[in-house]
């Protein structure tokens, strides 16, 4: 999926960045991963297979392969002609199927089978690149780190919070933008918002907590019509309080 960039924007205040943080904890103040997994490997397995899919598409491509396998040996068990069969409904299943057989005999060979936390020692595995290794960074083991992906590096141009042409170049103004003590749960509330209110195509301005403090330009408005059932899911998200319904004629 290519990266959406929107530089028509308003470079964000420190102190509106502070706000954007706290509305959005006020919101989901424990965000967590969509993808489902049991421990450190079964996530490791999950991201490297979610690259170019949905976790969506992969949970329900994972729900059963987990049940049976959780540790490199069981995958290497499994073998990678029986791995292509539950993970078939993904895109690229077959290098992704590669990718997951050669980083389980890599941990077990390297790693004494297990996940490392090290970046560097993440990104030796195959199929593993930086966004990956940050995202089990995270959620794993409880890293500061900041994963860009194409929600991430939208949001990030489109409001102001950490304008930058490449994913790298987003990261490290997030890094430098995020508050300290909200950089444990970044990557979860941005992703998220990119996700179901800061959508590609059409934001859902009106629904969005921040939109107040956003520098997008070109934001949408109530009199645009919005996707049957989106506000319920927004809200249950990152979406903002109900506003009450307006009088006719008002």
């Amino acid at each position: 999926m290519p990266l959406e960039m929107s530089l028509d924007c308003d470079t964000m205040k420190k102190a509106d960045i502070a706000i954007l943080f706290d509305r959005l904890s006020d919101v989901l103040p424990e965000p967590r991963s969509e993808l489902e997994y049991v421990n450190p490997y079964t996530l490791l397995v999950a991201v490297v297979l979610s690259a170019q899919a949905t976790d969506v598409g992969v949970n329900k491509a994972t729900r059963e392969l987990f049940k049976i396998v959780d540790t490199p040996e069981k995958m290497l068990a499994l073998g990678e002609g029986e791995l292509k069969q539950h993970i078939k409904t993904i895109g690229l299943f077959n290098t992704k199927a590669k990718n997951v057989i050669a980083l389980s005999r890599r941990l077990i060979n390297d790693f004494g089978s297990a996940v490392p936390e090290d970046r560097d020692a993440l990104q030796s595995l195959p199929g593993v690149g930086r966004k990956t290794a940050n995202v089990v960074m995270n959620v794993a083991f409880g890293h500061p780190t900041i994963a860009v992906d194409t929600h991430i590096f939208r949001v990030g141009n489109r409001t102001g919070l950490a304008p930058g042409k490449t994913p790298d170049a987003v990261e490290s103004k997030l890094e430098k933008a995020v508050p300290p003590g909200r950089k444990l749960h970044a990557h979860h509330w941005l992703i998220l918002h990119g996700r179901y209110t800061c959508k590609a195509r059409k934001p859902e301005c009106p629904n969005c907590c921040i939109r107040d403090i956003c520098g997008y330009k070109a934001k949408t408005t109530f009199e645009a019509p919005l996707a049957g059932g989106t506000k319920a899911r927004v809200k249950k998200k990152l979406g903002d309080k109900p506003r009450p319904k307006r009088r006719a004629g008002l």
